[in-house]
């Protein structure tokens, strides 16, 4: 069994070099050192996991946040204004109605919880200069596509549903988001991949990346961090931030975080999501202490992988999945079409949250395969690959006896 133990590596790109640690080869006859040229081979394999962000082939392109300078937002906008003024700069085709969707209930003891709900919102909104130019989504219109039709579906899915805490992946337009969000009372913080694949693209927007966004009318942020997340102790091109808030009216803190693990199927890429979650946990259970914790995230994997009995089974943070109190994980989360692919259809979205101080009380269903489509998302009526999920949380109360 191969097992890296790799210190200070340096992994610089374009052009990528790999500067390897020391590395060991154990199996059942003992532990031996490999050569010198085994070492150099198996290193740079796993790194390129570890790794593997941009394309390696292509040039960085620098551009810096820019695309939406068209927009000028009424601080004073409802939400509906906000939606009509966005449409009015939609010129590529006439607006289409969103997905429909529907919330369940959960039944839970009134009498165990206290204070207002927190609704929180968690969504992989599809990276624009990704998806309209390197994720082959076949099927899907190329108006659809477009990043003014896809902007004000995306601001009208988030919106609609009125949440306290956002938390969102592959943003590479965060400055659309923030101006826009800013008009209901919303503050946000963006983290970016080190190594964006956005980056190499022609007319990207500049480094897609995690962003965290909550109402400013209701909490204070207290604490924000954010971490480059290690394999083996090796910096990956996936990112976590996390934010301590406190609510302006109980004093109650929460802490929030989200994060994007690796993508793509195999033993490999599996083994090296599940370190990313322990790092995760790890990166967590250092700043949330007692606070009730939610951590929502694009985690590309099934339930069944690894990872995800890690994020339920920490010790010192105990975790369930918010979806999962209903019974089992939605059949889906993301459901698409795409070029040398085929068909896909996966839950690998969640929101986990603090069993023991957080309790469920109602869930956004995934829409339904009718209101979906044949050609699954995104479509001219979804503008991500993802389907959204939402969640309202009451804090538990705590008992005497837990003072």
């Amino acid at each position: 069994m191969i097992r890296p133990i790799m210190r200070r590596t340096t992994i610089l790109t374009t052009p990528r070099k790999l500067w390897p640690g020391k590395y060991y080869c154990s199996n059942s006859t003992g532990v031996g050192r490999p050569s010198k040229s085994s070492v150099k081979t198996r290193t740079a394999t796993v790194l390129k996991y570890i790794w593997m962000g941009s394309f390696t082939s292509s040039v960085k392109i620098d551009n810096e946040d820019s695309q939406d300078r068209d927009l000028n937002f009424d601080s004073q906008a409802t939400s509906q204004q906000l939606l009509d003024y966005c449409r009015t700069h939609n010129d590529q085709c006439p607006h289409s109605q969103l997905i429909k969707r529907t919330f369940q209930t959960i039944p839970h003891d009134s009498a165990s919880v206290q204070g207002d709900s927190v609704r929180v919102f968690q969504w992989n909104v599809l990276s624009q200069a990704l998806g309209q130019n390197n994720d082959k989504f076949d099927c899907c219109p190329l108006e659809a596509l477009e990043w003014k039709r896809r902007r004000c579906h995306m601001l009208e899915e988030i919106v609609r549903h009125n949440p306290d805490v956002i938390c969102l992946q592959e943003v590479d337009h965060f400055d659309f988001l923030s101006r826009a969000l800013a008009t209901q009372s919303y503050s946000g913080l963006f983290v970016p991949k080190p190594d964006s694949p956005c980056v190499y693209i022609k007319d990207n927007n500049g480094p897609d990346g995690c962003a965290i966004f909550y109402k400013n009318n209701r909490f204070d942020l207290l604490e924000k961090h954010d971490k480059i997340l290690q394999v083996w102790t090796v910096h990956s091109n996936q990112v976590t931030l996390l934010l301590i808030l406190k609510d302006k009216c109980t004093g109650q803190e929460l802490c929030v975080t989200t994060t994007h693990l690796k993508a793509r199927k195999g033993a490999l890429l599996s083994t090296l999501r599940n370190e990313q979650g322990k790092d995760l946990l790890q990166f967590i259970s250092s700043y949330a202490g007692d606070r009730p914790t939610i951590i929502c995230g694009d985690f590309n994997a099934e339930p069944t992988e690894p990872v995800y009995s890690t994020m339920c089974s920490c010790p010192d943070l105990p975790l369930d999945s918010a979806y999962k109190v209903s019974g089992l994980e939605p059949p889906y989360t993301s459901w698409k079409i795409r070029g040398g692919e085929g068909e896909v259809m996966h839950t690998i979205d969640y929101m986990f949250y603090s069993k023991n101080k957080l309790t469920v009380s109602s869930l956004l269903n995934m829409p339904i395969e009718r209101d979906i489509g044949e050609n699954r998302v995104p479509s001219m009526s979804y503008p991500s690959d993802h389907f959204s999920l939402v969640s309202d949380f009451y804090f538990n109360k705590i008992s005497k006896d837990s003072e």
